[in-house]
Protein backbone atom coordinates (compact mmCIF):
# COMPACT_ATOMS: atom_id res chain seq x y z
CA UNK A 1 0.00 0.00 0.00
CA UNK A 2 1.43 3.36 -1.02
CA UNK A 3 1.53 6.53 1.04
CA UNK A 4 -1.30 8.04 -0.99
CA UNK A 5 -3.58 5.10 -0.23
CA UNK A 6 -2.87 5.50 3.47
CA UNK A 7 -4.32 9.01 3.32
CA UNK A 8 -7.19 8.38 0.97
CA UNK A 9 -8.94 5.59 2.82
CA UNK A 10 -12.58 6.45 3.42
CA UNK A 11 -13.09 8.77 6.41
CA UNK A 12 -16.21 8.91 8.58
CA UNK A 13 -17.16 11.95 10.66
CA UNK A 14 -20.37 13.20 12.30
CA UNK A 15 -22.03 16.57 11.72
CA UNK A 16 -20.50 19.26 13.91
CA UNK A 17 -17.11 17.62 14.35
CA UNK A 18 -13.50 18.56 13.58
CA UNK A 19 -11.61 16.24 11.24
CA UNK A 20 -7.85 15.90 10.91
CA UNK A 21 -6.30 14.99 7.56
CA UNK A 22 -2.70 13.79 7.55
CA UNK A 23 -0.39 12.73 4.74
CA UNK A 24 3.09 11.21 5.19
CA UNK A 25 5.90 13.35 3.80
CA UNK A 26 7.56 12.18 0.64
CA UNK A 27 10.54 13.29 -1.38
CA UNK A 28 9.94 16.35 -3.53
CA UNK A 29 6.51 17.17 -2.11
CA UNK A 30 6.29 20.96 -1.73
CA UNK A 31 2.67 21.57 -0.69
CA UNK A 32 -0.67 19.87 -0.11
CA UNK A 33 -4.11 21.47 -0.26
CA UNK A 34 -7.65 20.19 0.23
CA UNK A 35 -10.80 21.72 -1.22
CA UNK A 36 -13.50 21.63 1.46
CA UNK A 37 -16.77 23.55 1.75
CA UNK A 38 -15.79 25.77 -1.18
CA UNK A 39 -12.52 26.77 0.49
CA UNK A 40 -8.92 25.86 -0.31
CA UNK A 41 -7.42 24.65 2.96
CA UNK A 42 -3.61 24.29 3.05
CA UNK A 43 -1.80 21.49 4.82
CA UNK A 44 1.22 22.43 6.92
CA UNK A 45 4.47 20.49 7.03
CA UNK A 46 4.68 19.15 10.58
CA UNK A 47 7.50 16.75 11.40
CA UNK A 48 7.26 13.76 9.06
CA UNK A 49 3.77 14.54 7.78
CA UNK A 50 1.48 17.11 6.20
CA UNK A 51 -1.45 18.13 8.38
CA UNK A 52 -4.78 19.94 7.87
CA UNK A 53 -7.89 20.29 10.01
CA UNK A 54 -11.32 20.77 8.46
CA UNK A 55 -14.66 21.33 10.13
CA UNK A 56 -17.86 19.49 9.32
CA UNK A 57 -20.60 22.02 9.99
CA UNK A 58 -23.70 21.30 12.05
CA UNK A 59 -25.83 21.48 8.91
CA UNK A 60 -23.55 19.60 6.48
CA UNK A 61 -25.69 17.23 4.42
CA UNK A 62 -25.27 13.66 5.72
CA UNK A 63 -23.99 10.99 3.36
CA UNK A 64 -21.07 10.47 1.01
CA UNK A 65 -18.91 13.46 0.11
CA UNK A 66 -15.82 13.66 -2.03
CA UNK A 67 -13.18 16.37 -1.76
CA UNK A 68 -10.13 17.04 -3.89
CA UNK A 69 -6.63 16.87 -2.42
CA UNK A 70 -3.94 18.60 -4.50
CA UNK A 71 -0.29 17.54 -4.20
CA UNK A 72 2.33 19.90 -5.62
CA UNK A 73 5.99 19.00 -6.09
CA UNK A 74 9.18 20.98 -6.24
CA UNK A 75 9.78 20.09 -9.89
CA UNK A 76 6.54 21.85 -10.87
CA UNK A 77 4.21 18.91 -11.41
CA UNK A 78 1.07 18.29 -9.38
CA UNK A 79 -1.75 15.80 -9.06
CA UNK A 80 -5.29 15.91 -7.72
CA UNK A 81 -6.72 12.93 -5.86
CA UNK A 82 -10.28 12.46 -4.53
CA UNK A 83 -10.75 11.96 -0.79
CA UNK A 84 -13.98 10.18 0.18
CA UNK A 85 -15.61 11.41 3.40
CA UNK A 86 -18.81 10.04 4.89
CA UNK A 87 -20.78 12.45 7.09
CA UNK A 88 -23.02 10.80 9.68
CA UNK A 89 -26.19 12.53 10.82
CA UNK A 90 -26.29 13.64 14.45
CA UNK A 91 -29.57 14.42 16.18
CA UNK A 92 -29.59 17.64 18.22
CA UNK A 93 -32.48 18.42 20.59
CA UNK A 94 -34.42 21.66 20.93
CA UNK A 95 -33.88 23.82 24.01
CA UNK A 96 -36.31 26.52 25.14
CA UNK A 97 -34.82 29.43 27.10
CA UNK A 98 -36.12 32.56 28.79
CA UNK A 99 -33.92 35.66 28.45
CA UNK A 100 -34.40 39.42 28.72
CA UNK A 101 -36.88 40.62 26.10
CA UNK A 102 -34.33 43.12 24.75
CA UNK A 103 -32.31 40.18 23.36
CA UNK A 104 -35.32 38.83 21.42
CA UNK A 105 -37.25 41.94 20.35
CA UNK A 106 -34.37 44.22 19.45
CA UNK A 107 -34.62 47.99 19.32
CA UNK A 108 -33.47 49.60 16.07
CA UNK A 109 -30.24 50.66 17.79
CA UNK A 110 -29.54 47.18 19.16
CA UNK A 111 -30.40 45.58 15.82
CA UNK A 112 -27.95 47.86 14.02
CA UNK A 113 -25.28 47.04 16.59
CA UNK A 114 -25.91 43.29 16.35
CA UNK A 115 -25.70 43.49 12.54
CA UNK A 116 -22.37 45.36 12.69
CA UNK A 117 -20.92 42.86 15.12
CA UNK A 118 -22.12 39.95 13.00
CA UNK A 119 -20.30 41.38 9.99
CA UNK A 120 -17.17 41.88 12.11
CA UNK A 121 -17.10 38.32 13.39
CA UNK A 122 -17.89 36.83 9.98
CA UNK A 123 -14.94 38.77 8.52
CA UNK A 124 -12.71 37.26 11.22
CA UNK A 125 -13.86 33.72 10.42
CA UNK A 126 -13.34 34.34 6.70
CA UNK A 127 -9.64 35.05 7.29
CA UNK A 128 -7.42 31.97 6.95
CA UNK A 129 -3.95 32.36 8.45
CA UNK A 130 -1.76 29.87 6.49
CA UNK A 131 0.31 28.78 9.46
CA UNK A 132 -0.12 26.85 12.69
CA UNK A 133 0.41 28.68 15.96
CA UNK A 134 -0.02 25.67 18.21
CA UNK A 135 2.52 22.93 18.95
CA UNK A 136 0.60 20.93 21.57
CA UNK A 137 -2.84 19.25 21.72
CA UNK A 138 -5.88 21.39 22.49
CA UNK A 139 -7.22 21.47 26.04
CA UNK A 140 -10.47 22.60 27.67
CA UNK A 141 -10.48 26.25 28.85
CA UNK A 142 -11.62 25.14 32.31
CA UNK A 143 -9.28 22.48 33.76
CA UNK A 144 -11.00 19.14 34.25
CA UNK A 145 -13.91 19.80 31.88
CA UNK A 146 -14.50 16.76 29.68
CA UNK A 147 -17.68 17.86 27.89
CA UNK A 148 -20.14 20.71 27.64
CA UNK A 149 -23.86 21.27 27.26
CA UNK A 150 -26.10 22.45 24.46
CA UNK A 151 -23.78 22.24 21.42
CA UNK A 152 -25.96 22.03 18.32
CA UNK A 153 -29.21 22.45 20.21
CA UNK A 154 -31.96 24.14 18.23
CA UNK A 155 -32.77 27.07 20.50
CA UNK A 156 -36.04 28.84 21.18
CA UNK A 157 -35.71 32.17 23.02
CA UNK A 158 -38.91 33.42 24.64
CA UNK A 159 -40.92 31.31 22.22
CA UNK A 160 -39.05 32.40 19.09
CA UNK A 161 -36.80 29.93 17.18
CA UNK A 162 -33.20 31.03 16.67
CA UNK A 163 -30.02 29.63 15.10
CA UNK A 164 -28.49 26.41 16.49
CA UNK A 165 -26.21 26.82 19.48
CA UNK A 166 -22.74 26.87 17.95
CA UNK A 167 -20.68 26.29 21.11
CA UNK A 168 -20.48 24.18 24.25
CA UNK A 169 -21.66 25.64 27.56
CA UNK A 170 -19.31 24.86 30.44
CA UNK A 171 -20.50 25.16 34.02
CA UNK A 172 -18.70 28.01 35.76
CA UNK A 173 -19.44 30.52 38.48
CA UNK A 174 -18.69 34.20 37.98
CA UNK A 175 -14.96 34.76 38.36
CA UNK A 176 -13.86 31.25 37.31
CA UNK A 177 -10.50 31.58 35.48
CA UNK A 178 -10.72 30.86 31.74
CA UNK A 179 -7.61 29.68 29.90
CA UNK A 180 -6.65 29.60 26.21
CA UNK A 181 -7.33 26.20 24.65
CA UNK A 182 -4.09 26.50 22.70
CA UNK A 183 -1.50 28.92 21.42
CA UNK A 184 -2.75 31.62 19.08
CA UNK A 185 -3.27 35.29 18.34
CA UNK A 186 -6.07 37.26 19.99
CA UNK A 187 -8.11 38.82 17.18
CA UNK A 188 -11.05 40.17 19.21
CA UNK A 189 -11.38 41.10 22.88
CA UNK A 190 -14.36 43.29 23.68
CA UNK A 191 -18.00 43.42 24.71
CA UNK A 192 -20.56 42.26 22.10
CA UNK A 193 -24.34 42.60 22.19
CA UNK A 194 -25.28 38.91 22.24
CA UNK A 195 -21.97 37.42 23.41
CA UNK A 196 -21.15 39.82 26.22
CA UNK A 197 -17.45 40.13 26.99
CA UNK A 198 -15.80 37.99 24.32
CA UNK A 199 -12.34 36.77 23.33
CA UNK A 200 -11.60 35.29 19.89
CA UNK A 201 -8.29 33.48 19.26
CA UNK A 202 -6.87 32.65 15.82
CA UNK A 203 -4.93 29.38 16.02
CA UNK A 204 -4.06 29.30 12.32
CA UNK A 205 -5.36 27.25 9.36
CA UNK A 206 -8.76 28.90 9.71
CA UNK A 207 -9.29 27.53 13.23
CA UNK A 208 -10.71 29.96 15.79
CA UNK A 209 -11.75 29.46 19.41
CA UNK A 210 -14.18 31.81 21.17
CA UNK A 211 -14.84 32.45 24.85
CA UNK A 212 -18.09 34.31 25.57
CA UNK A 213 -20.10 35.88 28.41
CA UNK A 214 -16.97 36.69 30.43
CA UNK A 215 -17.14 38.92 33.48
CA UNK A 216 -13.63 40.22 32.72
CA UNK A 217 -11.27 40.15 29.75
CA UNK A 218 -7.58 39.69 30.55
CA UNK A 219 -6.02 39.96 27.06
CA UNK A 220 -5.84 42.52 24.26
CA UNK A 221 -6.20 42.18 20.48
CA UNK A 222 -2.93 41.33 18.75
CA UNK A 223 -1.44 39.48 21.70
CA UNK A 224 0.05 36.04 21.19
CA UNK A 225 -1.21 33.82 24.01
CA UNK A 226 0.22 30.47 25.00
CA UNK A 227 -1.76 27.31 25.66
CA UNK A 228 -3.16 27.61 29.18
CA UNK A 229 -2.73 31.39 29.40
CA UNK A 230 -5.33 33.26 31.46
CA UNK A 231 -7.59 35.14 29.02
CA UNK A 232 -10.57 36.08 31.19
CA UNK A 233 -13.00 35.25 33.97
CA UNK A 234 -16.35 33.52 33.51
CA UNK A 235 -19.50 35.57 33.92
CA UNK A 236 -23.04 36.24 32.74
CA UNK A 237 -22.73 39.10 30.25
CA UNK A 238 -24.77 39.29 27.05
CA UNK A 239 -27.71 37.00 26.20
CA UNK A 240 -27.55 34.42 29.00
CA UNK A 241 -29.71 32.73 31.61
CA UNK A 242 -26.91 32.60 34.20
CA UNK A 243 -23.13 32.44 34.70
CA UNK A 244 -21.25 29.98 32.48
CA UNK A 245 -18.63 29.85 29.73
CA UNK A 246 -19.66 29.52 26.11
CA UNK A 247 -16.69 27.88 24.38
CA UNK A 248 -16.97 27.84 20.61
CA UNK A 249 -14.82 26.71 17.70
CA UNK A 250 -15.06 27.69 14.05
CA UNK A 251 -12.95 26.06 11.36
CA UNK A 252 -13.32 28.49 8.47
CA UNK A 253 -17.13 28.64 8.20
CA UNK A 254 -17.90 25.38 10.03
CA UNK A 255 -19.46 25.33 13.50
CA UNK A 256 -17.96 22.37 15.35
CA UNK A 257 -18.11 20.94 18.85
CA UNK A 258 -14.98 22.31 20.56
CA UNK A 259 -14.52 19.07 22.48
CA UNK A 260 -13.95 17.27 19.16
CA UNK A 261 -10.62 19.14 18.97
CA UNK A 262 -9.45 17.38 22.11
CA UNK A 263 -9.67 14.04 20.28
CA UNK A 264 -7.30 15.08 17.49
CA UNK A 265 -3.65 14.12 17.44
CA UNK A 266 -2.54 17.62 16.53
CA UNK A 267 0.73 17.63 18.46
Amino acid sequence: MGALELLLASLVVAQGQALELAYPDERGLASVEVRWSEHAVPFVHHGDRWLAIVGVDLDTTPGAHQVDVTFRYGDGHSRIEPQPITVDKKQYPTTELKVEDRYVELSPEDQARADRESEETLAIYATLTPEVFWTEPFQAPIPGAVDGRNFGHRRVFNGQPRAPHAGADLRATTGTPIYAANRGRVVLAKELFYSGNAVFIDHGLGLYSTYLHLSEIKVAPGAIVERGALIGLAGATGRVTGPHLHWGVRIIDARVDPFSLLKLATD
